[in-house]
């Protein structure tokens, strides 16, 4: 039987919080590539009082629409593909040149430090840039008011800016200096 889509969201928060950000919530280890067992974390989400069955963890992971995990071929590991802010993960993304422009989504209560300090990664390890408007702008309404700005890549690229691109299609690069960006004006 399926699960409900509030339990499916709630699940794939749970999950982001421990494969991204705080393993040691439920004393999982990642890898240096974010990878965990998934027999240990499903126990101990069992321990934690946050139960969970392989067959609705594969449902987290193919419902979700932003494509935040991956499970490993043969479904015995599962990580979280970008976002990550654990000192135990290290990502080694194969840097490649990005599209001529890439767009961020943000609040307009973040546009002032952005215009003072530019785009930086805070406690994650990258800035998560989007390929297209729509895309920023469903990631800018997390945060309230949405603002969207648009960012220079080929040049950052010519001037020796890495990009990458996680598997779900996510645009991350280590910082963005104000030079490379405009706030985008909608018509």
């Amino acid at each position: 039987m399926k699960s409900s889509e509030k339990t499916l969201r709630e699940h794939s928060k749970f999950l982001s919080l421990v494969l991204r950000h705080q393993p040691e919530t439920i004393a999982i280890q990642l890898d240096s590539e974010g990878w965990t067992d998934v027999h240990i974390l499903l126990q101990q989400m069992i321990k934690h009082r946050r139960p969970l069955k392989l067959v609705e963890l594969i449902e987290v992971v193919e419902s979700s629409d932003k494509k935040r995990f991956q499970l490993a071929p043969d479904q015995s590991k599962i990580r979280a593909v970008q976002g990550h802010s654990s000192a135990q993960v290290q990502r080694e993304y194969a840097a490649i040149t990005p599209p001529d422009t890439l767009f961020h989504g943000t609040a307009t209560r973040f546009v002032d430090s952005i215009l003072e300090k530019g785009l930086i990664s805070g406690e994650r390890h990258h800035v998560h840039l989007s390929a297209d408007l729509v895309t920023a702008q469903k990631v800018g309404q997390r945060h309230g008011k949405v603002i969207i700005f648009i960012l220079d890549t080929k040049q950052m690229h010519q001037d020796g800016f890495q990009f990458y691109c996680a598997e779900n299609g996510v645009w991350l690069t280590e910082q963005v200096p104000i030079k490379y960006l405009k706030l985008f004006e909608s018509k």
